[in-house]
């Protein structure tokens, strides 16, 4: 299995389009680190503008942990697209190429060769997140240092201890991932009912977008209903920024994200197993 995966992962790596989501991180942000130089001080006068005749700010607030909390808030929507790439070829790439009677004439069952390449995508998901966390603090830390973080959401105001951080970015790029791998679970279950990458990018990317205009729609019904939407909880990494820490409600939106992945994965088994393939 172990060897399987290994060669899952090199076709993968293999191909171009792999490296978009890594390039477009890499230069995003840089991109917006360098601007925080440039105007990091206008940036923090901005959010805390309506409380500043109330508050007298102390401590070094431009720092790498604030501007990974924006880059995660600001990205983490636009992230899915940039696994979809990868995880909507797995299947359909397959069929293009027409090697699906090849892989089938070895000795490995159909369910075997879905988890491998489930796993595969899998892995590349949280490669893509570890990415993202390693130019948003490592770099941010060596440009910008540590300090206090300081969240404004609404009329909440938070104040964290640098000493008090740390873990909480760990555990939220973790559950980014968890929410990643939900996006790619959805992006392979349209990779094996098509036979173009194309479909299943356009198709999970379309499902995110409807469903997260519908979540931001103020009517009762869509507001009673989002609670069951993926797209609710992806951003539920929040949750390790609130004091205290809702755990009840993380283990909730947990179990929703890991439910849609099951049955997506589920589904994909049904479909690829019934699949006419060698006719």
């Amino acid at each position: 299995m172990i060897d399987l995966i290994k060669i899952e992962l090199y076709k993968i790596f293999k191909k171009w389009r792999t490296y978009i989501g890594f390039i477009a991180l890499g230069i995003l942000i840089p991109l917006i680190h360098f601007a925080m130089v440039l105007e990091g001080e206008r940036t923090i006068n901005f959010m805390t503008r309506n409380i500043q005749e109330s508050f007298v700010f102390v401590g070094k607030l431009l720092n790498t942990y604030l501007i990974s909390y924006i880059i995660l808030t600001s990205l983490a929507v636009h992230i899915p697209f940039l696994i979809t790439l990868v995880a909507g070829d797995l299947l359909a790439g397959e069929a293009t190429a027409g090697t699906y009677r090849m892989l089938l004439t070895r000795p490995i069952s159909r369910t075997k060769l879905i988890i491998v390449k489930f796993i595969a995508g899998v892995i590349y998901s949280n490669i893509i997140v570890f990415w993202l966390a390693f130019l948003s603090l490592v770099l941010g830390y060596f440009i910008f240092g540590v300090g206090e973080l300081l969240i404004i959401d609404g009329q909440m105001i938070v104040i964290f201890e640098k000493n008090d951080v740390l873990w909480r970015f760990l555990l939220a790029y973790g559950f980014a991932a968890l929410g990643m791998t939900t996006v790619a679970s959805l992006a392979f279950l349209f990779s094996s009912l098509v036979e173009n990458a194309i479909g299943p990018i356009i198709s999970t990317m379309a499902i995110i977008i409807v469903f997260v205009i519908l979540s931001a729609i103020q009517v009762e019904f869509f507001q009673n209903i989002k609670h069951y939407f993926f797209t609710t909880h992806i951003m539920s990494w929040r949750l390790f920024f609130d004091e205290p820490i809702d755990i009840k409600e993380i283990l909730n939106s947990a179990g929703i994200l890991i439910l849609h992945i099951f049955i997506f994965f589920s589904l994909t088994l049904i479909i690829f197993n019934k699949k006419d393939i060698l006719t």
